[in-house]
């Protein structure tokens, strides 16, 4: 699936801060859906809603193992936003250091 047709893009997957849990957990291995939920204070269908949009994104895949679905996370469009995040940097670090001057300077 390419971003063109992805359904949502990756900053709309990471708006939300249960999708970025969700990513956190899958960061360091797959999961099952009740292994997910427990996690959280939402029905597990509210949690399958998450995972789509996290799917449709590109940043979680599945696959069926026997009955359960196991869902893992895909990084690579993550780089997305490090990208757009890094042209910012430089509006950061030169604010950054005009105010380190500024409060460094003793007129």
């Amino acid at each position: 699936m390419t971003a063109s047709e992805a359904r949502y893009d990756v900053f709309q997957a990471v708006a939300d801060p249960t999708r970025r849990k969700i990513l956190k957990l899958l960061a360091d291995k797959e999961m099952p859906i009740a292994s997910i939920t427990e996690k959280f204070p939402i029905t597990r269908t509210a949690v399958n809603k998450h995972l789509f949009v996290l799917s449709e994104a590109g940043l979680v895949s599945s696959k069926k193992i026997g009955r359960e679905t196991r869902y893992a996370l895909q990084p690579e469009p993550l780089q997305e936003l490090q990208e757009w995040l890094s042209f910012f940097e430089l509006y950061w670090d030169n604010k950054l250091s005009a105010l380190k001057h500024f409060v460094e300077d003793d007129d």
